[in-house]
């Protein structure tokens, strides 16, 4: 009897060992709550009560998404080039175009408010190459690129009319993105002034960089496309400032008076992409908007990584 009552709890013991494990639950919801309360506190200290800041963040390995002000329609400045892309891969995806077809380099364009025409001025634009081609026959894909890495106006204006806006429109409302709204080309003054903007909310951004990051709105081959052209943007000093170096990220930025925008795909390494959507308005400059951008995007890496 006495050896049966040793062996009784090491018995016990071995079949707790052998029973089967419940699987690990999902992560505890004060992880984003942390993350939340960080964002805030970022955001409080820089812009206080005189600039908005809106974040959106989707991690594609897990799900988990954060949302700060999130909704507020701004104007898109040069984010809005990033569904004229979309829109004109998923267009060659169906065999409408190709991207190697040329389109003729020109400086006159007609405002969607009254017809009238307007022209670019190189000097406020990013990128002035173009400018010296004029008369030129260059392949969307070579104007893509130029939109994209160096943001050129120019190259966007030749491309908005191609993708259409109408066309646009309808990919933003099938991918979730109906709080962004490409109307028109770039300095077309008469629509400015009619309030004929084109605008977005982080949450819309976010869900095109989520559309291009999951191959969602386009072919896998197209969307590895555009990712490639993301990855090779010239104005890094935003969100891609606030994650480790030699991580790969996807971004495009935009900004005018009192607008600073960013929004990318992160790629750490080893695991899903995760977007994250930066949009500001009131702060004096796109380098005094900057600091909150960086320091949103340190702290949504650390979430991410575990604070590594």
């Amino acid at each position: 009897m006495p050896r049966l009552r040793h062996l009784a709890p090491a018995l016990l013991l071995l079949a707790s060992a052998c029973a089967p494990r419940a699987a690990p639950g999902p992560q505890p919801p004060r992880d984003l709550a942390a993350l939340e309360a960080e964002v805030r506190g970022i955001i409080r200290r820089h812009a206080g009560d005189s600039a908005l800041v809106e974040v959106a963040f989707r991690d594609l390995a897990t799900g988990d998404s954060l949302l700060v002000d999130a909704h507020q329609p701004l104007h898109a400045a040069s984010t809005m080039k990033v569904p004229v892309m979309l829109e004109l891969f998923r267009r060659a995806d169906a065999g409408e175009l190709s991207l190697q077809q040329p389109v003729e380099v020109r400086n006159a364009f007609r405002s969607i408010a009254d017809g009238s025409t307007y022209a670019l001025d190189a000097g406020d634009d990013s990128d002035s190459s173009l400018y010296r081609r004029l008369g030129e026959r260059v392949p969307v894909r070579e104007l893509v690129e130029h939109m994209i890495t160096r943001s050129s106006n120019l190259a966007t204006n030749l491309l908005i009319d191609l993708a259409d806006p109408r066309r646009i429109a309808a990919t933003m409302a099938s991918i979730g993105a109906g709080e962004m709204h490409v109307l028109r080309g770039v300095e077309d003054g008469p629509a400015f002034r009619a309030g004929m903007n084109n605008t977005t909310s982080a949450y819309a951004l976010m869900r095109v960089m989520e559309a291009v990051a999951g191959a969602r709105a386009a072919s896998p081959a197209a969307s590895r496309e555009m990712v490639d052209v993301l990855s090779r943007q010239h104005f890094t000093q935003m969100i891609p400032a606030g994650v480790p170096p030699g991580v790969r990220t996807a971004n495009k930025t935009g900004d005018i008076t009192r607008i600073a925008h960013d929004a990318a795909i992160v790629f750490p390494p080893g695991r899903a992409p995760y977007v994250l959507v930066v949009l500001t308005r009131g702060f004096a400059t796109p380098s005094s908007a900057a600091p909150v951008a960086r320091e949103v995007s340190a702290a949504v890496w650390r979430h991410v990584s575990g604070g590594r």
